[in-house]
């Protein structure tokens, strides 16, 4: 099973994206087959922006996470 989680594009330099996982745990990932900008949101496997996500659609994905992980602490 694989597992992609939507992730906001804080930053590019290059083909590296600076971006955050929504709770305020940022990673830098490879941007390289994703046409991406500032302020998008994308999703993110193994360390890569796989995917453009709309934005709604992005926010809702972050909160259904959210809602999981809060039920196992």
């Amino acid at each position: 099973m694989c597992l992609a989680i939507p992730a906001k594009v804080l930053e590019k330099d290059g083909d590296n994206a600076f971006v955050d996982f929504g709770d305020g745990t940022t990673r830098t990932v490879n941007a390289t087959l994703v046409d991406v900008n500032i302020g998008e949101y994308v999703i993110v496997h193994a360390g890569f922006a796989i995917e453009v996500l709309d934005e709604a659609e992005a926010k809702e994905t972050l909160r259904l996470w959210g809602e999981l992980l809060t039920q196992y602490e």
